[in-house]
């Protein structure tokens, strides 16, 4: 019998119950990424940013390569679908903090890069959050080692999900 979104599967054997330590750990963790969150989206609204758009320079800038980032590219990494991030390039062009041009390597590819405007946009952000995140550092630290401490469930859990395997 299958079951419904509404009904709680029985749990598995050799799966424990979530704590109020585990759930406090979590909780303090995501605290503490949406603090760093706002702080960050602050910081880019300051420069007169929209968030997404700090996220699309530093993906850009962040690109490991080979080549540069291109718009498929910048859509995968951030989550977002082709068409928002073409809206998105387009833009960061206009606003003269980012340039597209054919990619030396398939000129059917659009390559991404930053102007000089749009780099400098970026490092400001960019040093700030590295501040922020140093100075925020020994929470982080105690959190993930908090986390580390404590008998997690198996990551890809979900409920009501049955092992392709049994459960073995």
């Amino acid at each position: 019998m299958a079951t419904t979104k509404s009904e709680v599967p029985a749990r598995r054997p050799g799966r424990r119950k979530l704590t109020g330590a585990d759930y406090q750990a979590l909780g303090a963790f995501r605290q503490a990424l949406r603090r760093f969150l706002a702080f960050s989206e602050g910081e880019a609204r300051a420069v007169g940013l929209t968030p997404q758009q700090h996220q699309a320079l530093l993906a850009v800038r962040a690109h490991p390569g080979p080549g540069a980032l291109s718009v498929g590219g910048l859509a995968a990494s951030l989550l977002i679908k082709n068409h928002s991030a073409l809206g998105l390039v387009d833009r960061l062009v206009e606003r003269g903090l980012l340039s597209r041009a054919p990619a030396p390597d398939d000129r059917r590819r659009v390559a991404l890069s930053l102007t000089p405007e749009g780099a400098r946009l970026l490092e400001i952000i960019s040093r700030n959050n590295l501040g922020q995140l140093k100075s925020t550092m020994p929470v982080f630290t105690d959190l993930l080692h908090a986390l580390e401490q404590l008998e997690l469930p198996h990551p890809r859990a979900r409920p009501g999900a049955d092992d392709a395997d049994g459960g073995a």
